[in-house]
């Protein structure tokens, strides 16, 4: 075994520093519409990658945990699926295992696109949002890709109806941008001051809870979506079948399944083009996160209306949360 750091909840000793006094910790959900940047901000409040970004809607499935320990506070970040209106059963897991983050955690922070309008889907997490008797932060994020405006206003126009949505619900307000990262000390203050004092959770330097294979699986699909874009956009589950440690390379053998026959052509490409460039990237991320070099075999296979199945759903990981 290599003596690199284990990001997993596996490798968690089983003492657990005692907290310093007035010290805050506690549970924040990220709740949002698909594709508003959740993935994106949580990765970096925490300052690593462990959740991941596509252009494509939709792309967290799991209750992914980022922790960020700071001298004053331990704040355990829940990822969540984007709320929506599911289409088949995969959509449907997703969606009320966002419902159930929302009534599980110490406060949740709404995420809503700042460079679009308010919509129903925000309206409707918002009446989600209600019944739950917990601090509600709304983030407005994207403010980098608001349009300019000539008046000096106190706020951007786009912002009128956000911070009326907040006031009605007597929520705090933050304004920032994941990408650039302005605007995210102010968030994770706020964030902080709604915490209650308690302990340490996690050991203070680890950032996940996720174990390292869940992490893999996830930086390939990631790939498999930058690369093939709407093509094969959620019709993909990983599975890491096999993980072999040596001193000087980790092997790691991937099956990614897919649903139709046309899928697997698209993704293995003319003469195995796309499955080399998948791979390849998947394989350099990959590398990063162990911080060690990797060899990365991946095989496709077919398995018919996957995401229709409860057992096979259960097989690839997704089930509802308890």
């Amino acid at each position: 075994m290599s003596d690199r750091h284990d990001l997993s909840a596996e490798s968690i000793p089983e003492l657990i520093p005692a907290a310093p006094d007035a010290f805050r910790s506690g549970f924040v959900g990220i709740i949002g519409r698909p594709n508003v940047g959740k993935s994106t901000l949580m990765n970096q409040l925490i300052g690593q990658k462990v959740a991941i970004t596509s252009p494509v809607a939709q792309t967290t499935r799991n209750r992914l945990k980022g922790i960020l320990t700071t001298p004053i506070a331990q704040i355990i970040f829940v990822d969540t699926p984007g709320i929506h209106k599911p289409h088949h059963q995969l959509g449907e897991v997703l969606v009320k295992n966002a419902q159930i983050a929302i009534r599980s955690v110490d406060v949740v922070l709404f995420v809503v696109d700042g460079s679009s309008e308010l919509g129903g889907g925000d309206r409707f997490i918002a009446e989600l949002l209600t019944q739950a008797e917990i601090p509600v932060v709304l983030g407005i994020n994207k403010a980098d890709l608001q349009p300019t405006v000539e008046a000096e206003t106190p706020e951007h126009p786009l912002d009128t109806h956000y911070l009326e949505l907040a006031e009605a619900h007597h929520w705090q307000v933050v304004k920032f941008s994941a990408l650039t990262g302005e605007g995210l000390e102010t968030l994770q203050a706020q964030l902080v001051q709604n915490l209650e004092e308690g302990p340490y959770y996690y050991p203070p330097d680890l950032v996940t809870d996720q174990p390292e294979r869940f992490i893999m699986g996830e930086l390939i699909r990631e790939q498999i979506l930058l690369q093939t874009r709407e093509e094969v956009p959620h019709s993909v589950a990983i599975a890491i079948d096999k993980v072999e440690e040596t001193p000087t390379i980790t092997r790691i053998l991937a099956t990614v399944n897919v649903e139709r026959d046309s899928q697997k052509g698209i993704l293995i490409g003319k003469g195995g083009s796309m499955l080399k460039a998948i791979g390849s990237a998947s394989r350099q991320q990959i590398q990063k996160l162990i911080m060690g070099n990797v060899y990365l075999e991946l095989f496709v296979k077919v398995q018919p209306k996957w995401r229709q199945s409860r057992t096979r759903l259960a097989e690839l990981g997704y089930r509802v949360e308890e």
